[in-house]
């Protein structure tokens, strides 16, 4: 070796040695084969800890929820003589079903019949339109198809109130005013923009290749949609009429303004029936309510296994 090999400058190291520091460095920066991939996992044997907090507020809001039912069952059952001083949240020791027969002795399935047709009209309506609609959106991407799109989204942010004054003017200056018809058709202008939106993004997920296919078979388009859209579309059709039945059946603002007579009446404003002038029936009220909540409650039963799926559906783009 020659002598500048041999000797290096203080506070130096030869370069073979710091190419050995360097690797070792790395090395133990690096550290252990599967080091990093193991770090932070829980492993398989332990118990994930319990959300106390979650938990707790989990059952606050259950009992929110089931504490005004227990309340309305509870009560509906209650005798109205001593009514008030009894504990409200305690089950009557004599229950009667005295609410439900006065319930059921007045104009009860007048109102009930007024309350179908208006759901049932306006759904129908609003399911057979809007499909149609949906239809036209999705498959002819046109300028016209995107502004109508456009122009139903732009309802969503029409509140309800804001249009009531108009409403009862135009209904009243073509005589619709205090008709059933004069429920209807609002009913039906509100449920137009959330139906259109929901049917529209689940068309939008069928598979291009089976519209294509129809194409080839020489299907038509009213055949695609019949053959083709409305089954694939039915958990989407089922989410919206049940959704848009719930807020015609339990619509007030349109029947108090909209009607005057008896025998326009439909069930929200049927629970006036058993307001006197210094005193309120309290138990047949609350009866009224438990019957008048239990045809929309049937038809959830038998539409929940496609509600949600519905709901989620066409919005996962």
């Amino acid at each position: 070796m020659s002598a500048t090999n041999r000797l290096t400058k203080p506070g130096t190291l030869p370069t073979g040695s710091l190419d050995t520091v360097s690797v070792s460095t790395a090395g133990s920066k690096r550290g252990r084969p599967g080091e990093h991939e193991t770090r932070g996992k829980r492993p398989r044997g332990a118990r994930r800890k319990p959300n106390i907090l979650g938990g707790i507020g989990a059952w606050i809001w259950l009992l929110i929820i089931v504490l005004p039912i227990y309340y309305i069952v509870i009560t509906s059952v209650r005798p109205q003589a001593g009514f008030f001083s009894s504990n409200q949240l305690i089950p009557p020791t004599d229950p009667t079903l005295d609410g439900y027969a006065l319930v059921l002795q007045s104009d009860f399935f007048l109102y009930l019949g007024n309350s179908v047709i208006i759901t049932v009209a306006s759904v129908a309506v609003t399911v057979f339109v809007c499909l149609m609609a949906s239809y036209a959106i999705v498959r002819t991407n046109s300028r016209f198809t995107r502004g109508a799109f456009s122009f139903f989204l732009l309802g969503l942010a029409i509140p309800l109130q804001a249009t009531i004054i108009p409403l009862f003017y135009m209904l009243s200056k073509a005589g619709l005013y205090d008709t059933l018809l004069a429920l209807i058709l609002p009913s039906i202008g509100f449920a137009v923009p959330v139906t259109v939106l929901i049917l529209s993004n689940f068309i939008r997920d069928i598979p291009k290749e089976l519209f294509e296919s129809m194409t080839v078979d020489g299907a038509s388009s009213w055949r695609t949609l019949v053959s083709l859209v409305l089954p694939l579309a039915r958990p989407a059709i089922v989410t919206v009429a049940l959704y848009n039945a719930l807020n015609v059946w339990n619509g007030f603002l349109f029947p108090l303004v909209l009607t005057q007579s008896p025998s326009n009446r439909v069930l929200p404003l049927s629970l006036w029936t058993f307001q006197g002038s210094f005193s309120v029936n309290v138990p047949a009220v609350l009866a009224a309510v438990v019957l008048s909540t239990l045809p929309i409650f049937i038809l959830y039963l038998f539409g929940r296994r496609q509600l949600i799926s519905g709901m989620t559906a066409g919005f996962s783009k």
